[in-house]
């Protein structure tokens, strides 16, 4: 017995003396913990297709991409609508994000960069700062403010939720709402609540990395910004169905 306890002695001594004298990264490549490594993912959360009842067809994408390390990244974000059914419009609303991403607790990050926003209108540059994280109940949330290049303000409000029905069904209810300081009728922009999406989309995943779905969204906007899209010809209100794809890679 006294001989087993000094081989486990003697075997536990050489093995502290070896990590001792193991490199950093022969250390990371053993364990597979190099919190150093760098690594990317692009999610298109929404691939869609849309019908409303003012028969504008119209192709939606939603999507954001990251590469770095644990706590500091470089992410990418893309939004737009391009209405289909008037291709000389081109696309209705689009925009652009180049972000800086630092870990500032366990559920949160902290991001700052800027926005390239097109579409109709004026093209604007956006200052952009925000937080992006899990919130209770582990709602995915996104809250940004933006100061443009001409001293405007707005923010942006986003929050999502995967509830999983069985292992390959699983239901996401989505809500966006946008906020502008000051009007922007070029644009049919408002003061204040400009406009709220809310919708909820069923989803079946093929693999984890491929999902097709469908879904229903609603959209309502509000004050001086129904005003100038009821003056426009469009409904300040619209229940869309939606039909799309959900990839990452």
């Amino acid at each position: 017995m006294a001989m087993v306890a000094l081989t486990v002695l003697l075997a536990s001594t050489h093995a502290a003396r070896a990590d001792d004298s193991m490199s950093y990264r022969e250390m990371a490549d053993t364990m597979q913990m190099d919190d150093t490594a760098r690594f990317g993912k692009l999610v298109f959360d929404r691939l869609e297709w849309r019908g409303g009842g003012g028969g504008q067809g119209r192709a939606v994408w939603d999507g954001q991409g990251w590469y770095g390390g644990d706590y500091n990244r470089l992410w990418l974000k893309s939004e737009g609508k391009y209405a289909a059914t008037d291709p000389d419009r081109g696309a209705q609303e689009a925009d652009l994000e180049v972000l800086w991403n630092r870990v500032v607790s366990r559920w949160w990050s902290a991001q700052a960069g800027g926005r390239r926003e097109l579409g109709l209108g004026q093209s604007r540059t956006w200052l952009a700062v925000g937080l992006q994280g899990l919130a209770p109940q582990w709602f995915d949330t996104e809250v940004t403010l933006y100061v443009s290049d001409a001293g405007r303000t707005a923010g942006r409000l986003k929050a999502q939720y995967d509830l999983l029905l069985t292992q390959y069904l699983v239901l996401q209810p989505l809500m966006e709402a946008h906020l502008y300081g000051r009007p922007d009728p070029r644009s049919r922009l408002g003061s204040g609540l400009s406009d709220l999406e809310a919708g909820v989309r069923l989803r079946y995943e093929l693999r984890r990395e491929l999902a097709p779905y469908i879904g229903v969204v609603w959209l309502r906007r509000f004050g001086r910004t129904a005003d100038l899209v009821r003056a426009a010809g469009a409904q300040a209100s619209d229940l869309q169905w939606a039909i799309g794809l959900r990839v990452w890679f």
